[in-house]
């Protein structure tokens, strides 16, 4: 398994919760949201903060691979946290979504980082991972 890069340093948005929650999330909103970045995670807590296992699994993905993207605190808002599993029809949280489409939880998640798969995914929108960037350097030096 790749380690953690010191480099790769987390970069990532937090949804404003200060506003209060809409009664209930229609899926124009919900298109919105999982498209307001390349990569966007709905999760229990924040990637400072994760407040479950899989959410904090998700967030370490995330930064071995160097990836900004928003996250969105379900536990703040009942409204997204039932809005965005019938808005996938995926029963739990974490949730992922590269370039506005659901990719999947924290299981997914971790089969294509493992497979390497995600550096890919991530290459179709624009990010390149910092683990292909140590890759590529550590392959450099030894020529």
């Amino acid at each position: 398994m790749p380690q953690v890069l010191a480099s790769a340093t987390p970069r990532w948005y937090s949804a404003d919760t200060s506003a209060p929650p809409p009664a209930a999330l229609d899926k124009a909103t919900l298109d919105k949201l999982v498209r307001t970045n390349k990569v966007v995670v709905f999760m229990k807590g924040n990637p400072q903060a994760p407040r479950c296992g899989f959410s904090n699994a998700v967030v370490q993905i995330m930064r071995m691979h160097g990836v900004q993207y928003d996250a969105h605190d379900v536990l703040q808002n009942e409204a997204l946290r039932q809005g965005i599993k019938d808005y996938t029809d995926w029963p739990t949280i974490p949730q992922v979504f590269i370039d506005g489409e659901f990719v999947g939880g924290c299981d997914i998640l971790l089969q294509l980082h493992q497979s390497g798969d995600l550096i890919e995914e991530l290459k179709k929108v624009g990010i390149v991972s910092e683990l292909l960037k140590a890759e590529e350097a550590k392959d450099t030096a030894k020529k």
